[in-house]
């Protein structure tokens, strides 16, 4: 009987991993290929914390620049910008079970997270908000995560607040290590612009006579929408505008969404009948169109392929429906409009039939498969999808 007494000891004793031989950790090093598998290892224990470093792309370069705050008037004060990686990934914790997230991970740099006589501390962490309650810093140890490129935020500034002019930031360098640059401002009813050999902010003088929407740097150029249906494209060099041909419906108010490096896409939300006395939102329709880039014009199509589309205040994301986990209740070829707290929308879908003789096939409309409710916009934006109790977040 003694000898399994000794099993269950040994069994249950838990591994030393500091003890692990030398030759083997460098193994452990060269099949790490992804960078929250990094993340994860770190986590083991302070030997492996010292082993491998923190994954430069999770880091978050910032560039200081002269506040805007006050503009025209030049102020000795700072402001930060920064470029945010962002991913989507599954946090399975009893706090937000069953939910996915989208946004920005951090680095958790408090006194007790980055302690490195902590057994197991918390590498990489997530800020969600649950309405009625305080943000909480989750950590994504254990979560399935699939990166979606980068952001650059104006840390301190937020888009939702009514006392800011501040509305989104593009960021263009000029060279491969990113020394120079030029960055173009969205502050309203001016576009702000800042060149890396000046270091102070300058308004664009020929841009349009409305506020501007959406601004996006793709492919070495600057594009901007204007809520009177403008859509340029600026030189980051001569910051001459050239008009984006041809102009689409100017009903529409027009969004700019990035697919990785290959593509630029331009959404056109509107209502079909604007001469009636009521405005019914669910019968407003999209128009998508790509950027040809040797023709300089915007080509209207009827396939986004297998991407999906997050269009908000907080920003734009493009990600691949296939790598959306399974049964979140979003499809391919589909637009989700994010910035509607409190309200009841769904996804976007293409040729969808309707019960109204009136109404086209040949456009983007409500596609009634699965409702999606907006429960925050407010730092982050939350949304669920009901498909199988399957809840969606977005956090920005």
């Amino acid at each position: 009987m003694a000898e399994p007494s000794t099993k269950m000891k040994i069994s249950s004793m838990k591994p030393d991993w500091i003890q692990l031989p030398e030759e083997l950790l460098c193994i452990i090093t060269k099949k790490l290929d992804n960078c929250f598998d990094v993340v994860h290892a770190r986590s083991v224990c302070s030997l492996w914390r010292s082993t491998f470093p923190y994954p430069s792309c999770l880091l978050r370069p910032s560039y200081s620049f002269p506040t805007f705050g006050k503009f025209p008037y030049v102020s000795k004060k700072l402001c930060t910008l920064e470029k945010v990686p962002l991913f989507l990934f599954r946090v399975q914790t009893p706090l937000v079970a069953d939910k996915f997230l989208l946004g920005g991970v951090g680095r958790d740099k408090s006194e007790d997270h980055m302690n490195m006589m902590l057994p197991s501390p918390i590498q990489c962490s997530v800020k969600v908000e649950i309405p009625g309650s305080d943000p909480t810093l989750m950590n994504i140890h254990d979560s399935q995560i699939f990166p979606l490129g980068h952001q650059y935020r104006m840390i301190g500034w937020y888009p939702n607040s009514r006392t800011t002019k501040y509305r989104g930031v593009a960021f263009l360098p000029l060279n491969k290590n990113g020394s120079e640059f030029v960055v173009l401002l969205n502050y309203t009813n001016d576009l702000l612009m800042l060149r890396s050999d000046e270091m102070r902010w300058m308004c664009l003088k020929e841009t349009s006579e409305a506020s501007c929407v959406d601004l996006v740097s793709f492919r070495g150029r600057f594009y901007a929408t204007f809520l009177n249906g403008d859509i340029f494209a600026f030189d980051p060099y001569s910051l001459i505008r050239t008009p984006m041909m041809p102009v689409p419906d100017r009903r529409s108010c027009h969004h700019l969404v990035q697919s990785g490096d290959d593509e630029l896409f331009l959404v056109g939300r509107f209502n079909p009948f604007p001469e009636s006395d009521v405005i019914n939102f669910n019968r407003f329709i999209c128009i998508v169109s790509r950027l040809d880039e040797k023709a300089g014009e915007w080509v209207v199509v009827s396939d986004l392929g297998d991407r999906v589309f997050f269009i908000g205040q907080v920003g734009n994301v493009c990600c691949l429906a296939k790598e959306l986990p399974d049964g979140c209740g979003l499809s391919k070829n589909s637009i989700v409009f994010t910035d509607e707290p409190g309200n009841v929308t769904y996804a976007y879908k293409y040729g969808v039939h309707t019960e109204n003789a009136e109404d086209g096939t040949n456009c983007w409309r409500f596609s009634r498969e699965n409702r999606v409710t907006i429960l925050n916009t407010s730092s982050m934006v939350a949304l669920r999808v009901e498909r199988q109790a399957i809840n969606v977040t977005l956090d920005t």
